[in-house]
C-alpha cells in the first residue's frame, strides 16, 4: 500500500503539478507554468515510516506537545476566536504516528467548529498534512462534516503544512482529497515584520494559500520563528484578521 501511495504522492507533487497552481495555470501572482517550474523541487514524501520522527520540530510553527495557541479577530459574522491545542495524543496512518492538533473555533463565544488535524514531521523536517476529523457545528449539533479527509482512504494523500527550508517562489499542494481538500501554498517572503497582541516579531515567515474548489479566496500567514503562526488575513467569506493573543506552554 505505501508503494501504491507513494506514487499518487510523487504525480501530485512532483513537477507536473507544480504550474497547476488556478483554474487557469497560473499563480496567485500571475506566474505562467513555465516560470513556475523554475522554482526549486518540492520534498517527495517519505513513505516509509523510518523516515518520520517522532515528535515536531519545525520553528515555523511550534508544535510543543501541550502548547496551546489563542487566535482572536472581528469576522462579517462576528468575533471569532480559536483555540489550537498541540495534544500528546498520536493516530497511526499509513503505518506512521502522527500528532494530534485540536483547532476549536468559536463564534462570539459559541462553538461552531471543531477539528482535529494530523500532522508528522519527516527526518529533513519537512511537516506533512495527514488528514482532519472536522466537524461543523450549531447551537452544540454537528451539522457537517464536509472537509474531513485521510490519507490512504478513498485516494487521499498527505501534503505539505511546512517546508524545512522554505524559500521565495517555492509553491506545494497542502492536501489532496479530490472535490474536497484540494490546497496549495506558495512562500512570499522570509523577511516580514509581525505585530500582533502577543508581541512584534520579525523575520516571519510569509505564505499564500489557495484551491481551485474556491476560486478567489486566498489565505495569507505569516508564521514567527521559535513562535509558529501568528497571523491570517484571509478574504475567504469576507475580509478577515486572526491575530495571536496568548500562548500556553
Amino acid at each position: 500500500m505505501h508503494r501504491d501511495v507513494r506514487i499518487m504522492i510523487v504525480a501530485l507533487l512532483g513537477g507536473a503539478f507544480l504550474p497547476g497552481c488556478g483554474n487557469d495555470g497560473s499563480s496567485p501572482s500571475g506566474e505562467t507554468a513555465r516560470s513556475a517550474v523554475s522554482t526549486p523541487t518540492i520534498p517527495e514524501f517519505p513513505a516509509d515510516p523510518d523516515e518520520f520522527v517522532a515528535g515536531i520540530d519545525n520553528p515555523y510553527l511550534g508544535f510543543k506537545p501541550g502548547k496551546v495557541f489563542h487566535y482572536a479577530g472581528q469576522t462579517a459574522e462576528g468575533l471569532e476566536t480559536n483555540v489550537v491545542e498541540v495534544t500528546k495524543k498520536k493516530k497511526t496512518i499509513l503505518g506512521i504516528a502522527v500528532t494530534v492538533i485540536h483547532d476549536q473555533a468559536f463564534l462570539d463565544g459559541e462553538l461552531v467548529e471543531d477539528t482535529f488535524d494530523w500532522f508528522a514531521q519527516d527526518r529533513d523536517g519537512n511537516v506533512w498534512y495527514f488528514g482532519e476529523d472536522s466537524k461543523e457545528l450549531e447551537d452544540g449539533q454537528v451539522v457537517s462534516t464536509f472537509g474531513s479527509w485521510e490519507a490512504g482512504v478513498d485516494g487521499a494523500v498527505p501534503g505539505i503544512i511546512m517546508l524545512a527550508k522554505p524559500k521565495v517562489g517555492l509553491q506545494y499542494q497542502q492536501e489532496f482529497f479530490e472535490g474536497v481538500a484540494e490546497d496549495n501554498a506558495k512562500v512570499l517572503s522570509l523577511s516580514e515584520t509581525v505585530v500582533v497582541p502577543f508581541g512584534t516579531f520579525s523575520g516571519c515567515l510569509k505564505t499564500v494559500e489557495w484551491t481551485p474548489l474556491e476560486p478567489g479566496a486566498r489565505e495569507f500567514k505569516f508564521n514567527a520563528p521559535g513562535i509558529g503562526l501568528v497571523l491570517v488575513q484571509s478574504n475567504r467569506g469576507g475580509p478577515s484578521v486572526m491575530e495571536l493573543t496568548a500562548i500556553e506552554d
